[in-house]
């Protein structure tokens, strides 16, 4: 029988893809609890549930602690911490759509540092131009929130560190790496919540399950398929195709929430796309020739 087998190429920047989605079609579940419950809540929780779902499934109580290079943990989790916090204060602030693209200033900037030829500069190029694209010009007609905008940068400066943070050798398993980098995000943002009000409510049966699945779908599917996919794609290939993310984002609007897309966001997707692809081709070809 032929057996199919996914390239090794291909098999980083599909992990990254699944991770995206996950984290995308966790949007409809933190916009409905956004309703209920304070911002810092759905952000705790989310943190604190991701990580007791990863402690049970990786088995945390079998890790060598004596080998943790704390150092990079921590970092990994101060990174993790700001990054969820800041970017759902953003967002309260500022329409969703801008406050991404201030984001994602953040990873395009690691891409951009990590650059060394032309055809790099050239894809990052090309990114930065479909995100251009993919901005709410007419949004942004009424008074943006500097603080929102200094928040959503902030979340951005946070996510180009836990790229980075999360290429350093921690001692334990890629996954090990997530769930102590979780619990030290949680344990960062668990006391600003329940200092902000933290409503006894978020323990109901019913609102727990909902909690699970945001955990599940936003921070312990997508986070360890980025660890995973970290391991074997370089910093400015993870950079530049985390530039998908806004283009899953304005697709998964069209599809599930019937969200039109103007003729400059359709040309923005092919462009995002365009340059995810030639980056992770380029930069391949360039590992095969240096091998």
């Amino acid at each position: 029988m032929p057996s199919f087998k996914i390239a090794p190429f291909v098999q980083a920047p599909l992990i990254l893809l699944i991770a995206m989605i996950s984290m995308q079609s966790s949007g409809s579940f933190a916009k409905y609890l956004f309703g209920q419950f304070p911002i810092l809540t759905v952000s705790a929780m989310r943190l604190l549930l991701g990580a007791l779902i990863l402690a049970l499934i990786f088995k945390i109580w079998q890790i060598s602690f004596k080998q943790v290079k704390w150092a990079a943990i921590l970092s990994y989790g101060l990174a993790l911490a700001g990054m969820n916090m800041l970017f759902y204060l953003a967002i309260d602030r500022l329409p969703l759509g801008i406050a991404v693209s201030f984001e994602f200033i953040g990873p395009l900037s690691v891409a951009l540092f990590y650059a060394r030829q032309k055809a790099d500069f050239i894809w990052v190029g090309l990114a930065v131009v479909g995100l251009i694209l993919l901005f709410p010009f007419h949004q942004a007609a009424e008074p943006l929130d500097p603080l929102g905008i200094i928040l959503a940068l902030g979340a951005g400066a946070c996510w180009a560190v836990y790229i980075v943070a999360g290429q350093k050798p921690s001692g334990v398993s890629g996954n090990h790496t997530v769930c102590l980098g979780m619990f030290v995000a949680m344990l960062l943002v668990m006391p600003i919540a329940l200092f902000a009000g933290m409503p006894t409510q978020v323990f109901e049966p019913g609102n727990l399950l909902y909690f699970i699945i945001l955990a599940v779908l936003a921070s312990v599917l997508p986070f360890s398929l980025e660890m995973i996919a970290l391991r074997n794609i370089t910093a400015l290939s993870f950079g530049t195709l985390m530039s998908l993310e806004p283009a899953i984002a304005a697709l998964s609007g069209f599809v599930f929430l019937g969200e039109s897309l103007l003729w400059n966001q359709w040309l923005a997707l092919a462009t995002i796309i365009t340059a995810s692809i030639g980056c992770t081709l380029t930069t391949q070809r360039r590992k095969q020739r240096a091998a």
